[in-house]
C-alpha cells in the first residue's frame, strides 16, 4: 500500500464519474460490478505476489540451464526484484496520485506482463536479472493503485471486507506459489514467467472496459525519484558486499568498499527523505510509538523468513536431489498454516498485545529452524515436515501481527503511507536475508554440506531472536 490508496479513495466518491456504485466505470455505460473489479485487481496482485515464491523453487533449474552460473549470481534474480520493488513502492504511489489509480494499475500490469516475456526469453543470467528489475517496476506501479481501485468501486459498507480480501490474496499466493512453481518448472523453468502473460493480457483487456476511473491529480507532489535511486543503489551495494564476502573476504578492499558505499548512499537517502516534500521514506511516521519497533522487528523477521525459504529449496534440490515439483509440495504445508493464523491471531493480539504475540511467533519460528538443525537428516516426515509446520505457525503469528501493530500505531491519515513503508522495509529485509544466506552457504558451484546449512540456519535463528528482542519494545495499543 502507498499514500495513493487513501488519497485515491477520498478523491473518488460513489456517484461521481469513475467512482463506485452509481458512477461510471472505466469504459462507457454503467459502473462495473464490484465483483468484477475485485477479480481484475486480484489477478494483478496475485500475479506479482506469486512471482516472489515460484521463482525460489525454480532457481536451481535456472542455474542448471545457464551452465556456470554461480549461486551468488543467481541470487540477484531474487534480490533485484526485491530491491527495486522496495525502492519504487512509494514513488509509484505518487504516480497513481498524479495519473489516476486506473491508469497506473493498467500501466503496471502491462509492464509486468512484457517483463515476464523478457524473463522467459532471457539468453543469460544478467538478462534475466534486468528483466526482473522491469518486473519489479511493474509490480510497484500496480500494487499501490490496486487498493485504491477497490475502495473506489466498493460501497461504504463493503470497504473493510474489500481490504481483508485484498490482503488475503498475498497469503493465498504464498500457499500456492511453491506447488505452482514446482509444476511449471517440471515443464520448463521459463513457464514460471510465461504463466503471467495470459493473466496479464486478460486483466488489461477487462480492466480497460471495467475498472473505475479515479480522476488524475496533476497537482499532486512529484515523487522523489532521486531518493528511490539512492535507496536502490544503497541496498544493492549492501547485498553485493555481503554476497561477495565469502569469496573475497570480509576485510577485502572490494567488500569494505561496497559496504562503505552502501552506508554513504543510505545516509544520503535519509537526508534526502528529510528534505523532500514527497519522500520515499516519510520520517514523520517513525515517531509513532509502536511504529519504529514493529517495523524494525518486521525487517529482522523478513531476513529470517527469506533465508529460511531459500535454504529449504536448496536443501531439497541440492542435498536430497528432489525435483522442483516435489520441492514445492514439501514446502507447501508451512505457507498453508499462515492464512488461518493471520485471521485467528487478531483477537489474541487485541487480548494480550501485539508485542507478546509476535514474540511467541518468533519463538515458534526459531524452534522450527532448530528442529531442522537437529533432525533434518532424518528425512522429510521426521525432519523437514515438523520444522516446516512450526515455521508456518511462526510466520502466521508474527508477520501479520507486526504489520498490524505498525500501521495501527499511526493516525488514520497515515495508514497508507505507513503500510507502504512497512512493505518497503520487509523487502529490504528479504534482500539482506538472501544475501546473508548466500554468504554463509557459499556462492560458488561447490556442493553444499549439512554443516553449511547448519551455519545458515544458525544465522536464521539469530535474526529471529533479534526480532523477538525488538518485539519487547512494542507498546500495547491503548483501548479506545
Amino acid at each position: 500500500m502507498s499514500p495513493s490508496d487513501a488519497q485515491t479513495a477520498k478523491s473518488v466518491a460513489p456517484g461521481e464519474p469513475g467512482g463506485g456504485p452509481g458512477g461510471a466505470g472505466g469504459g462507457p455505460g454503467r459502473a462495473a460490478p464490484f465483483g468484477a473489479v475485485f477479480a481484475i485487481v486480484a489477478a494483478g496482485v496475485a500475479m506479482s505476489n506469486l512471482d516472489l515464491f515460484i521463482v525460489n523453487v525454480a532457481l536451481p533449474q535456472v542455474g542448471d540451464h545457464f551452465a556456470g552460473a554461480s549461486l551468488a549470481s543467481l541470487s540477484w534474480i531474487l534480490n533485484a526484484y526485491a530491491v527495486v520493488f522496495a525502492a519504487l513502492l512509494v514513488p509509484a504511489g505518487g504516480l497513481a496520485d498524479r495519473a489516476g489509480a486506473r491508469r497506473a494499475y493498467l500501466l503496471g500490469i502491462a509492464v509486468f506482463t512484457v517483463a515476464s516475456v523478457a524473463c522467459a526469453v532471457a539468453p543469460g543470467v544478467w538478462w534475466l536479472v534486468a528483466a526482473r528489475v522491469l518486473q519489479a517496476a511493474g509490480a510497484a506501479a500496480l500494487i499501490p493503485s490496486s487498493l485504491g481501485l477497490l475502495l473506489a468501486a466498493a460501497p461504504p459498507e463493503r470497504r473493510m471486507a474489500a481490504v481483508r480480501g485484498w490482503t488475503a490474496i498475498s497469503g493465498l499466493a504464498a500457499a500456492l506459489g511453491p506447488v505452482l512453481g514446482g509444476l511449471l518448472t517440471e515443464l520448463d523453468w521459463r513457464w514460471v514467467f510465461l504463466v503471467n502473460v495470459p493473466i496479464g493480457v486478460v486483466a488489461i483487456l477487462a480492466g480497460v472496459r471495467m475498472l473505475p476511473g479515479a480522476p488524475a491529480r496533476p497537482d499532486a507532489r512529484r515523487p522523489d525519484l532521486l531518493g528511490a535511486a539512492l535507496l536502490t543503489a544503497g541496498i544493492a551495494a549492501l547485498a553485493f558486499g555481503v554476497v561477495r564476502s565469502e569469496s573475497w573476504g570480509w576485510a577485502s578492499p572490494q567488500v569494505l568498499g561496497a559496504l562503505a558505499g552502501a552506508a554513504a548512499l543510505l545516509a544520503l537517502f535519509v537526508l534526502r527523505s528529510a528534505r523532500h516534500p514527497a519522500p520515499v521514506l516519510p520520517l514523520g511516521v517513525l515517531r509513532a510509538p509502536a511504529f519504529s519497533p514493529a517495523s524494525l522487528a518486521n525487517v529482522l523477521f523478513a531476513v529470517a523468513f527469506a533465508a529460511m525459504l531459500l535454504s529449504c529449496v536448496l536443501w531439497c534440490q541440492d542435498v536430497w536431489e528432489w525435483s522442483a515439483l516435489r520441492t514445492g509440495l514439501a514446502i507447501t504445508p508451512g505457507p498453508l498454516m499462515v492464512p488461518a493464523l493471520a485471521i485467528g491471531g487478531a483477537p489474541l493480539a487485541r487480548k494480550i498485545g501485539a508485542g507478546p504475540l509476535a514474540l511467541v511467533g518468533c519463538a515458534v519460528f526459531a524452534a522450527g529452524i532448530a528442529w531442522w538443525m537437529w533432525r533434518m537428516t532424518d528425512g522429510y516426515a521426521l525432519g523437514m515436515l515438523p520444522g516446516m509446520l512450526l515455521t508456518g505457525v511462526g510466520v502466521g503469528l508474527t508477520l501479520p501481527t507486526l504489520i498490524g501493530a505498525a500501521v495501527a500505531a499511526l493516525p488514520p491519515t497515515s495508514f497508507s503511507t505507513g503500510s507502504a513503508v512497512v512493505t518497503m522495509a520487509r523487502q529490504v529485509g528479504t534482500v539482506v536475508g538472501v544475501a546473508a544466506l548466500i554468504a554463509v552457504l557459499g556462492g560458488g558451484e561447490s556442493a553444499r554440506t549439512a554443516a553449511d546449512f547448519d551455519a545458515g540456519w544458525l544465522l536464521t535463528i539469530a535474526a529471529t531472536l533479534a526480532a523477538a528482542a525488538v518485539c519487547l519494545f512494542i507498546p500495547r495499543a491503548r483501548k479506545a
